[in-house]
């Protein structure tokens, strides 16, 4: 990442995501691309009908987070980046993971963000529970 450029917003949070803010916070003058993505809560996973998800995190989460954003910011093609992921009882549509990349052309944009997300999701110290609409409930991801 560009040495005058900082990035502003990486957090684990239990308050709800802003998706704008993300984009804000990766904006910068000469980035021809930003690419957002939101990972939300849907309704349905393998058939069954979701009510709702909880997140719970290590409390090495946030630590986690800022050496995968490290890693990705020493792409020399990152001019923006913004990142975070959601702790707690969501809803169904609530944004669980926003990440936002900004770079000077959108192919790379899309990519450093796609490979944002996977470390993200392949590393974080974050679980899952997921609460179906007949009363039983799963955990996903855990160790």
């Amino acid at each position: 990442m560009n040495e005058t450029t900082t990035t502003r917003l990486v957090e684990i949070s239990q308050a709800p995501l802003d998706v704008a803010a993300h984009e804000a916070a990766a904006a910068r003058p000469g980035a021809g691309a930003t690419v957002v993505f939101c990972g939300v809560v849907r309704d349905t996973d393998h058939g069954r009908v979701v009510t709702e998800l909880e997140y719970q995190g290590h409390p090495s989460a946030q630590d986690v987070l800022e050496a995968i954003v490290a890693e990705i910011e020493a792409d020399a093609g990152v001019l923006g980046l913004a990142v975070s992921h959601r702790l707690g009882t969501l809803q169904i549509g609530d944004a669980a993971l926003v990440a936002a990349v900004s770079t000077a052309h959108r192919h790379e944009a899309f990519a450093i963000c796609g490979r944002l997300v996977e470390e993200v999701k392949h590393r974080l110290p974050i679980w899952k529970r997921q609460t179906f609409a007949d009363g039983t409930d799963e955990w996903v991801n855990c160790p």
